[in-house]
């Protein structure tokens, strides 16, 4: 119980602390951790999009795989496993994707938004949780995707790309490497030093594996089992978060003019919405992708490299929110499109169940 609640308190901490301490160096306000909008540099700074201003590839992110890949290899965890619907999952990562983009930031931005007084993080997730429980209705009538199962021989070396993506990366970034694509001006321009973000991402990639975080499975395991394991990690980082916020005066109460953010609610509702019934479907959040990702689940890695794609097809349509500005019709129609498809999966790849009467 005692080494729980440790763990809980220093995920949070690292969590909290690290997300303000990565804006005081540098970062974009509010934007110290979010595994959908920092992934959506990446891809910009990979030629996914062609966004200038959305071009940097994140140490943070990069950190959280390294970190995860690590301590998972260190504890024998490590296991390279899949065939779980792999296509499904990267149709699902996509959809992730548009939605986190409609609101400008992940599960885990938006109670990072909140903490420093952006009001639009209780809408979006107040949508989040709506969308987990759609997916709970889901998992009840009998979706599955089917079991992972370990691969054997020269496959397992599957296990290994999303680090082998991740240290590639994080070399390239650090010396300028000319296939990469770098901000000159806007967020992307905008970053802590290398050296800060890949510290501080590697140790809450490390507690993150540790600690199993997920925001969707911990608001699906309260529905379920009213457990509220999940739920303390974020509910320290909250804490720690806003009192950093006010400590560096960076909290500003308010719905309007808040750092990347807009105030078109429905869609802030509906963005996470999507995200809250695509992560249950997938088994993880976006962070929790990434993590398991690195830990040798290449279902998890398709839907990551899902969340890749997505963010080029979000930006390649005029489908993304825009800070100050709001989500334009084409987003609005993809959100829309979103929802739709996602909960058709939910419907499709359910088990069948055979009812046998007392007279057969």
């Amino acid at each position: 119980m005692f080494l729980n609640l440790g763990l809980i308190i220093l995920t949070g901490v690292v969590f909290g602390l690290g997300a303000v301490l990565l804006v005081k160096f540098g970062n974009p306000g509010n934007y110290g951790f979010c595994a959908a909008c920092q992934l959506r540099d990446i891809a910009g700074a990979l030629g996914i999009h062609q966004i200038a201003t959305l071009q940097y590839a994140r140490p943070e992110i990069l950190g959280w795989v390294l970190g995860a890949f690590g301590i998972a290899r260190f504890k024998g965890e490590f296991v390279t496993r899949g065939g779980s619907n792999p296509l499904v999952r990267f149709v699902l990562g996509i959809m992730m994707m548009l939605g986190a983009l409609a609101f400008l930031g992940c599960p885990l931005r938006a109670i990072l938004r909140l903490s420093a007084g952006d009001l639009n993080g209780l809408t979006a997730l107040a949508g989040f949780a709506s969308g987990i429980g759609v997916g709970i209705y889901f998992l009840k009538n009998g979706y599955n995707l089917g079991r992972a199962k370990a691969y054997q021989g020269a496959s397992t070396g599957l296990g290994y790309l999303a680090v082998i993506a991740a240290l590639i990366l994080l070399v390239a970034v650090s010396v300028n490497a000319a296939f990469l694509n770098f901000s000159a001006k806007g967020p992307g321009s905008m970053h802590a030093p290398i050296i800060i973000s890949l510290i501080l991402g590697l140790a809450s990639g490390i507690l993150a594996q540790r600690a199993r975080m997920c925001l969707s499975g911990g608001v699906r395991d309260f529905m379920l089992v009213r457990d509220t394991y999940l739920l303390k990690i974020y509910g320290v980082m909250f804490l720690v978060a806003l009192v950093s916020n006010l400590y560096f005066g960076f909290f500003k109460l308010g719905f309007a003019d808040q750092p990347l953010a807009h105030t078109m609610h429905i869609w802030n509702f509906l963005g996470l919405f999507l995200v809250g019934i695509a992560a249950t479907l997938a088994g993880g959040c976006p962070l929790r992708q990434l993590i398991m990702a690195s830990e040798g689940n290449t279902d998890a890695l398709a839907c990551v490299i899902g969340m890749l794609v997505g963010a080029g097809i979000a930006h390649g349509m005029n489908a993304a929110g825009a800070g100050g500005v709001g989500l334009a019709v084409n987003g609005q129609i993809a959100v829309g499109i979103g929802i739709v498809m996602t909960c058709g999966i939910g419907l499709i790849f359910r088990e069948k169940i055979i009812t046998v009467s007392k007279g057969a």
